[in-house]
């Protein structure tokens, strides 16, 4: 007889109280507290690291097309102009590609496609530095591409701005 009434009780008893349910909404709130900021920082993290990967790309691409075209002139396939660097009139042409005057047998490409800003939140496009400008310039003097920078000035987790990198 006491055996059942205990089984029945156990049986009827279903659901939180209401103390336990405070408490597990102090642990997600606590949870969620520490958790949130650490995603945004994993974000922008990653980012950043997007930016640094699609800068080392086009630099890359850049110097591997002043290269080429300082092998080109070494060899006598192409005749330089006088105030010519070498360095890429647009970033385009590193996507479209030149033969160098027969030093190739097929045009050689630089980039598939251009990477984009992932701090570019106006659609400007990447900052540009010719050969004759300051390292520094924001200001661009369109001979060539020497150089490109993000035109962000937001501040990067490590305090830097992202235009300086």
């Amino acid at each position: 007889m006491i055996l059942s009434c205990y089984i029945s009780k156990a049986r009827g008893q279903r659901g939180l109280t209401l103390l336990e349910m405070v408490l597990a909404i102090a642990i997600l709130a606590v949870l969620a507290t520490v958790i949130v900021p650490m995603t945004e920082v994993t974000a922008m993290r990653g980012k950043e690291l997007e930016l640094r990967s699609a800068l080392r790309v086009i630099r890359t691409a850049i110097d591997n097309y002043k290269a080429d075209f300082d092998k080109a002139v070494t060899e006598k396939k192409i005749i330089v102009a006088i105030n010519e660097t070498g360095y890429p009139e647009s970033l385009e042409i590193l996507i479209e590609g030149s033969d160098w005057g027969g030093l190739y047998p097929y045009k050689h490409k630089y980039l598939r496609r251009l990477p984009q800003d992932p701090f570019d939140e106006y659609d400007e496009g990447w900052g540009l530095r010719a050969y004759k400008d300051d390292p520094d310039s924001t200001f661009y003097g369109g001979d060539d591409i020497y150089d490109i920078y993000s035109q962000s000035t937001r501040t990067a987790l490590d305090g830097t701005v992202y235009n300086t990198w």
